[in-house]
C-alpha cells in the first residue's frame, strides 16, 4: 500500500483514462461514459487497478486546506496577504474551492459505486473498502453541505435527476452501512500501511455519530452565544461507544513529538492514513507529492537563498493560538519548529532539515529562534548568551533573529557577531514579515528537495483518523451525553501524555489568551475544542469541530477579524452561513434541484 500511488499511475494505463475517468464524472453536465460495462474492471487485475485509483482519490479531498482551516480561529495570513473567501465568508455558489471540494468528494463517492458494481461475490475486501470510502465520502459532504444526493449506484450513462436526502436520513443511512462493515472478516482488525481496517471503520463511526448527535439531537439557540439544547443524546452515546472501540484499550505512551516524526510513520496511533512514498517515484518527485509542510506559517523566502523551508504566507498561528500551549506542555515544540539552523549552501544538513538531517546540531549556525509566549526575556536572553557564537552568521547566508512570540513581541535582531538590540512590536506586526513567526513541522519531509516555491514537493503520509483524536472524540461524546466525568477522564488522559497537567474538573481550566466579552464564559465544550486546537492544530479539522459543535459564529466573531458580529457571516436576509454552497454547477446540472435546495445564507 505504500506505493498505492505508484500502482494508480499502472491502473491509469492499463485500464486507460477514459475508462477511469468515467467512474467520477458525476458533476460532469454531460457524462463522458459511452459503455454500460468494462471488461478490464470485471477482471480481478482490473478491480484492483480500481480499487488502487479510488484510493488514491482521497488525495485532492486531503488537501484541499483552505475549506478546513479558514474561517476559524486558529490561523492568520502573513506577510499582508488576504486569507480569501473562505476566512471572510463571502464565498458564493461559483467559489472554486468549494466547488472542487465537492466534486471530488463525489468523484470518490462514484468511484465506489463502481467498485462494488464490479465486485463480485468472492470480493468481499474490497466491497468493504469501497463501502467505507463512500461512507467517508458522505460524512465530509454532511459536515460541509449538509443535505446532498444520495447516490449508491454507480453512474455510467446520462441520468441528472438526484434529489438531496434530509440530513435525517442520511445519517442513519451512513451509520447502518458502517456498522455493516465494522466487524467485517474480510477487513484486517487494524492496519498501519493505508488500507481500511475494523478499527478504521469504528473510528469513522464515532465521528459520524459524533456529527449527527450535534445536527439531529440538539437544538441552536443563539448563533452568536454558542448556545444549543440537547434534545436527545442517543447518537452521543454512540458515538462514545464506537470512539472506545476504536480506542481498544490503548493508552496515550508515545511522546508527542515520536508520534509525529518522519521516521515514525504508521505508528501504533496511527487508525487511518493516506500513503505517499518518495523513494521509486515513476515521475518527477518535485511534482508528485503534497504541499502540507509549506502550508502552516511565515514565508521564509526563496528557500533556493535561504535554505530554509518554503512556506506560503498562509495559516500562521493566530495571535490566539500561540496562547493555547502552557508552560511545560509537549506539543508546543512537538507542532512547531522552534530553531531554525542557519545555511551555509549546504541543502539539508544546514538550513531548516538540518534540524532532521545533521545528526549532532549542538555546534550549527542558529538562525531563527522562536520562543513561546511564557519564555521571560531574562530567560530568552540567558540561553542567547550561552550559544553567542552560534548566533552570529558566520559563514552563514541568512539574518538572525529570534522572538518571544506573543501579543507584544519581542524581536532580538543579530548583528553579524553574535551582538543584537531587542525591540518589540505587536504579533500582528510581526507576522507582516518575513520570518515574523514559527511554522509547523509536523508534516516535514526531511528528503525534501531544493526547489523554490514548490508546494508539492512533500512525501509525508496524510493521517486522517489517530488514537488522541478519538480520545477527544469520545470526551465530546461523553460530555454531551451527559457523563461530564468521563468526558474528562478522557481530556486528562490526553492532556498527561503531553505534560500539560491535568485538570481537577472542567471549571478549573483558565486559558492564557484574551477572552473577549463577547465570547462569555468558558464551558466544558470550550476546554474539549481548545484541547482539539492543541492535540490536532493542523490537521484540518477545525471548522469542521467549530461548525459541529454550534460555536461557528461565537469563535469567528471573537477570533477572526474579518468578522465582527453575525451578520459578516450572514446573508442580507439575516440566514447564518452554517454551510457551503451547493456549487452552481451541481443546482444547473442537477435537473432534482431548484433554488429552495441552496443552503441558507446563499
Amino acid at each position: 500500500m505504500k506505493r498505492i500511488i505508484y500502482l494508480a499511475f499502472a491502473a491509469s494505463v492499463a485500464v486507460g483514462a477514459g475508462t477511469l475517468t468515467s467512474c467520477s464524472d458525476f458533476l460532469e453536465a454531460e457524462n463522458k461514459t459511452n459503455v454500460s460495462s468494462d471488461p478490464y474492471l470485471s477482471t480481478p487485475e482490473g478491480l484492483q487497478s480500481l480499487r488502487t485509483y479510488t484510493y488514491s482519490l482521497l488525495k485532492p479531498i486531503s488537501t484541499d486546506i483552505d475549506i478546513y482551516e479558514w474561517g476559524t480561529d486558529l490561523y492568520v495570513a502573513t506577510r499582508g496577504g488576504d486569507p480569501g473567501e473562505m476566512h471572510r465568508y463571502t464565498m458564493t455558489p461559483q467559489t472554486s474551492t468549494v466547488t472542487d471540494y465537492y466534486t471530488n468528494l463525489y468523484n470518490l463517492i462514484n468511484n465506489a459505486n463502481c467498485m462494488l458494481h464490479y465486485a463480485t461475490e468472492g470480493d468481499g475486501l474490497v466491497q468493504a473498502e469501497a463501502k467505507f470510502l463512500r461512507c467517508y465520502g458522505y460524512y465530509l459532504l454532511m459536515q460541509h453541505f449538509g443535505a446532498v444526493p444520495y447516490v449508491t449506484e454507480y453512474i455510467q450513462g446520462p441520468e441528472r435527476n438526484y434529489p438531496r436526502m434530509p440530513i435525517a436520513e442520511l445519517y442513519p443511512a451512513v451509520i447502518a452501512e458502517l456498522q455493516g462493515i465494522m466487524n467485517d472478516s474480510n477487513l484486517p482488525v487494524e492496519d498501519h500501511s493505508g488500507y481500511v481496517s475494523q478499527r478504521a471503520v469504528k473510528a469513522l463511526l464515532a465521528k459520524v455519530c459524533l456529527a449527527a448527535g450535534w445536527d439531529l439531537g440538539t437544538t441552536l439557540g443563539d448563533a452568536a452565544a454558542g448556545s444549543y439544547t440537547v434534545n436527545d443524546k442517543s447518537y452521543f452515546d454512540l458515538a462514545a461507544q464506537y470512539a472506545t472501540e476504536a480506542i481498544n484499550g490503548q493508552s496515550l505512551t508515545m511522546a508527542f513529538a515520536d508520534k509525529w516524526a518522519p521516521t515514525n510513520e504508521g505508528n501504533a496511533e496511527e487508525i487511518f492514513s493516506i500513503q505517499y512514498e518518495r523513494n521509486g517515484f515513476p515521475g518527477n518527485v518535485s511534482e508528485g507529492g503534497h504541499g502540507l509542510q509549506n502550508t502552516y506559517g511565515c514565508y521564509y523566502g526563496d528557500c533556493t537563498a535561504s535554505g530554509y523551508k518554503y512556506c506560503n504566507s498562509g495559516k500562521a498561528p493566530s495571535g490566539k493560538a500561540i496562547y493555547l500551549w502552557a508552560p511545560g506542555d509537549d506539543r508546543f515544540e512537538g507542532t512547531f519548529m522552534t530553531t531554525i539552523y542557519n545555511y551555509n549552501g549546504t541543502w539539508g544538513t544546514t538550513g531548516y532539515y538540518a534540524y532532521y538531517n545533521a545528526g549532532n546540531t549542538d555546534n550549527l549556525q542558529i538562525g531563527l529562534r522562536y520562543f513561546p509566549y511564557y519564555t521571560t526575556e531574562a530567560e530568552a536572553e540567558a540561553e542567547i548568551a550561552a550559544n553567542q557564537s552560534r548566533y552570529a552568521m558566520g559563514n552563514c547566508l541568512n539574518d538572525v533573529s529570534a522572538r518571544i512570540l506573543g501579543s507584544e513581541t519581542v524581536l532580538y535582531t543579530f548583528s553579524r557577531d553574535g551582538s543584537w538590540v531587542k525591540s518589540t512590536e505587536t504579533y500582528d506586526e510581526s507576522c507582516s514579515k518575513v520570518y515574523g513567526t514559527t511554522v509547523v513541522k509536523k508534516f516535514d519531509d526531511p528528503s525534501t528537495q531544493q526547489e523554490a516555491l514548490n508546494t508539492s514537493n512533500g512525501y509525508r503520509d496524510i493521517v486522517l483518523f489517530h488514537l488522541s483524536d478519538m480520545y477527544l472524540t469520545a470526551a465530546e461524546a461523553y460530555l454531551m451525553a451527559g457523563n461530564e466525568a468521563e468526558a474528562l477522564s478522557y481530556v486528562n488522559a490526553v492532556r498527561t501524555r503531553a505534560n500539560a497537567g491535568t485538570l481537577a474538573t472542567f471549571g478549573s481550566y483558565a486559558p492564557d489568551y484574551t477572552i473577549p466579552a463577547n465570547f462569555g464564559s468558558i464551558t466544558p465544550l470550550d476546554v474539549i475544542l481548545d484541547e482539539r486546537a492543541r492535540e490536532l492544530f493542523a490537521e484540518r479539522d477545525r471548522w469542521m469541530d467549530l461548525r459541529r459543535t454550534r460555536q461557528l459564529v461565537r469563535y469567528n466573531v471573537a477570533y477572526n477579524s474579518y468578522v465582527n458580529s453575525v451578520s459578516d457571516m450572514s446573508n442580507v436576509r439575516g440566514e447564518v452561513k452554517w454551510y457551503r454552497p451547493i456549487p452552481e454547477e451541481e443546482m444547473s446540472n442537477n435537473t432534482a434541484l431548484t433554488s429552495e435546495d441552496q443552503n441558507p445564507g446563499y
